[in-house]
């Protein structure tokens, strides 16, 4: 996980349409950047539902949220359509961005040793600093959260 403080690394990723986003696009605005492991899986579809819910409130408070997994573009397309999700979501599908941000790390699953996203959310400020970050967060829970963090 990246620390706070740091300049957060800027990316070029394509969104669920195929439109090409950057960081550095946002510059002005809050980010609420969260990676998460996979589309259509309970606690990613709750984590990504509770965003969506809380959404009207994170643009009050100038955040918008890009969620983030190496899913593709049409898995992503699905994905948001299928929870009329009001914020973006982009695919990183050769992992760049997520070895950038530091998310992709071992996990041990019943017993068995993998490699995979580590659900992390990063607050960036306005300037593209990191401002906050939080690593292993419990999906449903992890949209107040961050709506909690933007408020203090």
């Amino acid at each position: 996980m990246l620390e706070t403080g740091v300049k957060a690394p800027d990316f070029t990723l394509p969104d669920q349409d195929g439109e090409l986003k950057t960081l550095s696009q946002y510059r002005g605005q809050k980010v609420v950047l969260y990676f998460y492991p996979k589309d259509n899986t309970a606690g990613c579809t709750k984590q990504a539902c509770a965003f969506g819910e809380l959404y009207p409130d994170f643009l009050e408070k100038g955040a918008v949220v890009l969620g983030v997994s190496k899913d593709s573009v049409a898995s992503h397309k699905k994905f948001h359509e299928k929870y009329a999700m009001p914020f973006t979501l982009l695919s990183d599908v050769d992992k760049e961005v997520i070895m950038a941000y530091d998310v992709w790390k071992e996990k041990v699953n019943y017993g068995k040793r993998t490699f995979g996203v580590v659900r992390t959310t990063y607050l960036i400020d306005e300037e593209g600093v990191i401002i906050k970050a939080f690593s292993n967060v419990k999906a449903a829970e992890n949209p107040a959260q961050m709506l909690k963090t933007l408020s203090e």
